[in-house]
């Protein structure tokens, strides 16, 4: 049996959240941020600068907002199954993700995910900048994150899978085994090789062969 890569966005796929949106709730700027993610995931807008431009709202907020949002963060339906699946079969799952290391390492953590990336928010004295710290995880860094993941692992991009909703996820679907466009945007699901409308992660396992 093929081992399996399965390489999933985060926010909206992994969990049910948009993250910068659930600190943008805290900063007072939610519909400003709200308004740019949508149309940065329909692919109207670069995403680096419009990451940019709602991270800039966060300014002057407290690193303990990641715990306030932390509580709020919901792991979509099937998750657990999945990742039990894929590891059951000698398959690993990796999250590459648009959002913050901040709120996602606890959960990629508590989930058991094998590699997870994401971008990083700059902390001064205790107090976010509104600006970001380090390489930005664009659709580019997706994708060459997958090949660096899938060459650790040693497997062919033939036995990835790449999990994604929107336009910054083009890039890693185009160049895996099998993309799955998870209750997608318009972009994901025109390109996509599947498309899941109901929110429950553990369908990938027939796909892949695992169970069903």
């Amino acid at each position: 049996m093929a081992r399996f890569l399965v390489v999933l966005d985060a926010d909206s796929t992994l969990i049910e959240n948009e993250v910068i949106e659930l600190l943008a709730a805290e900063a007072g700027s939610l519909e400003t941020v709200a308004a740019i993610t949508l149309s940065t995931m329909n692919g109207e807008r670069d995403f680096e600068a419009s990451l940019r431009a709602r991270v800039a709202t966060l300014r002057g907020l407290p690193e303990s907002v990641f715990a306030t949002v932390g509580a709020h963060v919901r792991v979509t339906s099937g998750v657990p199954e999945m990742i039990a699946g894929v590891h059951a079969a000698g398959g690993r799952v990796a999250v590459v993700s648009g959002g913050f290391h901040e709120v996602l390492d606890p959960v990629a953590d508590r989930l058991g995910v094998d590699y997870w990336r994401a971008n990083r928010l700059e902390i001064v004295d205790g107090v976010l900048t509104g600006a970001l710290s380090g390489a930005v995880i664009d659709a580019e860094a997706k994708a060459s994150t997958l090949r660096e993941w899938a060459a650790d692992f040693g497997i062919p991009l033939e036995q990835t899978v790449a999990v994604g909703d929107g336009a910054n996820d083009l890039r890693m679907m185009a160049i895996t085994g099998l993309a799955v466009g998870f209750d997608a945007k318009a972009p994901v699901r025109d390109e996509a090789d599947v498309i899941m409308d109901v929110r429950d992660l553990s369908q990938l396992l027939p796909l892949l062969g695992l169970r069903g």
